[in-house]
């Protein structure tokens, strides 16, 4: 007998991409279609605000280290939580990392700062990422995601807001589908929004010709997203989130942070990532991921791969293979982008 998920599988292996690039079609005229389906299909652009509210806490000076914690609104009746950290004695302007966490309990893990029960593992996990970018010589924002951190339940049950039972957190993230939203739209719009309050108000700490985009699982899923709409973002690292729909998203759980109405019949997620050439993909997975299978991630980096080669620079794709599980892999991956950047 085969169960509902087998078949809605084999349904799926069935359609072939609608809007997938065939080779044949100009590249630039693809692109600006395909973004503006993936827009659509994001429920993007939000609406902007009359201004960004930005307000900002004194600087922190620990370890070396500079912490300035702000907020700013991306839409009206929203505002980010954010927190940007460099070494203090870092001169001139350096490459910014828009630092993005997944399923935990807040943005206090980019940070390396445990909180709740469980932090610390986490962390151990190469989930430091802003503190990590920062030790590298960049200036790094770790950015609260919709739905988690202090933006859901504030990590104390311990776990994402979005993977709580009975969560009105959650409730409130799949009503904005009925409206044409979805969590993804919604994070990625904060993401585009913090790029443009970091310039603003830190532009004389920022190379804006070198903005990257860090997350892993949940989080490397909006800067996957992310990166393939906003052009600015020089350098995309996505870890253990790119993979082929049908060998993570449909046929395993996962939350509603990962859906997006309607997009497997125009694009799979190797489709998207056509989007960033000619810029820098770093694609990182672990080859023990069971969530985001290897095979998927392979056949995903494939289908980008092939875009680069038609019409980049095959140099600026790659894909970082670590040897464990769902985790970021920053002794692999930094050593790549510090390349990808001349430096």
């Amino acid at each position: 007998m085969i169960t509902s998920k087998a078949n809605l599988i084999n349904i799926t292996k069935t359609i072939t991409p609608s809007m997938r690039y065939d080779f044949k079609e100009d590249y630039s005229s693809w692109r600006a279609r395909a973004k503006d389906k993936l827009m659509e299909l994001l429920g993007l652009p939000l609406v902007m605000p009359t201004s960004d509210d930005f307000k900002a806490e004194a600087p922190e000076y620990k370890n070396g280290m500079t912490y300035i914690r702000f907020t700013f609104r991306s839409e009206e009746g929203y505002y980010v939580p954010a927190c940007l950290v460099k070494k203090t004695d870092l001169k001139g302007k350096a490459p910014l990392v828009i630092c993005l966490q997944g399923h935990s309990t807040g943005m206090h893990i980019s940070l390396g700062e445990p909180k709740y029960p469980g932090d610390e593992e986490t962390i151990k996990g190469g989930r430091a990422f802003a503190l990590d970018a920062a030790k590298e010589g960049c200036v790094a924002i770790a950015v609260e995601q919709r739905y988690m951190g202090v933006m859901g339940y504030g990590g104390e049950l311990g776990k994402p807001s979005c993977l709580a039972d009975s969560n009105p957190v959650a409730a409130q993230a799949n009503a904005a589908l009925l409206i044409g939203r979805c969590a993804i739209g919604e994070r990625v719009w904060d993401v585009m929004r913090t790029i443009d309050a970091a310039l603003l108000h830190f532009g004389d700490m920022i190379n804006e010709d070198e903005i990257i985009c860090l997350g892993n699982s949940g989080g490397g899923t909006t800067t996957f997203y992310a990166s393939c709409i906003d052009e600015r973002i020089a350098i995309s690292v996505p870890s253990c989130s790119v993979c082929t729909y049908e060998d993570s998203i449909i046929a395993l759980y996962h939350c509603f942070c990962n859906y997006v109405p309607n997009i497997r019949k125009y694009f799979d997620m190797g489709d998207i990532g056509g989007l960033l050439a000619p810029r820098k993909l770093v694609l990182v997975c672990g080859k023990e991921d069971k969530i985001f299978p290897l095979p998927g991630v392979e056949k995903s980096f494939a289908l980008i791969k092939g875009v680069y080669e038609a019409n980049a620079d095959v140099n600026n794709c790659r894909l970082v293979v670590g040897n464990a599980g769902h985790q970021f892999y920053p002794d692999e991956a930094w050593p790549i982008i510090h390349e990808l950047l001349g430096k």
